[in-house]
């Protein structure tokens, strides 16, 4: 008795995981199919910009999760300081000409004093400072 349906279609299965297990993981296949990017990793500061320009805009715009702590948004004290001085501009800066003149603000700022406060480096005084 040859093989039935359920037998062919086992072996069918079988063979299409390993080919694909052999693609995922780099055997078997051309260069072309294993090549990835490389993950860029993310300057501290520029991370820390980009969190303060984040949540600055939430902030302002006074979203649900405006009203979150400091700690809840994932911040440091030394961060939370940034955040709060960059707000205020902001808020000023938005009476004064505007939304989008605030976020602009608030890019600048952000980018500035997280550069300002890992130029050495890194922040001194513990991870949350």
């Amino acid at each position: 008795m040859g093989p039935g349906p359920a037998r062919g279609a086992r072996h069918f299965a079988v063979r299409a995981s390993v080919a694909l297990l052999a693609v995922l993981t780099g055997c078997g296949g051309s260069p072309t199919n294993s090549a990835s990017p490389t993950p860029r990793i993310t300057p501290p500061q520029e991370l820390c910009g980009r969190l303060i320009s984040h949540w600055a805009r939430v902030v302002l715009d006074g979203g649900e999760q405006a009203g979150l702590d400091y700690q809840a948004m994932g911040l440091s004290g030394g961060q939370n300081e940034i955040l709060l001085d960059v707000t205020a501009a902001a808020r000023a800066e938005q009476k004064r000409q505007g939304a989008a003149a605030a976020r602009k603000l608030i890019d600048m700022m952000a980018a500035v004093r997280c550069a300002e406060r890992h130029r050495s480096g890194s922040p001194t005084g513990g991870p949350w400072q």
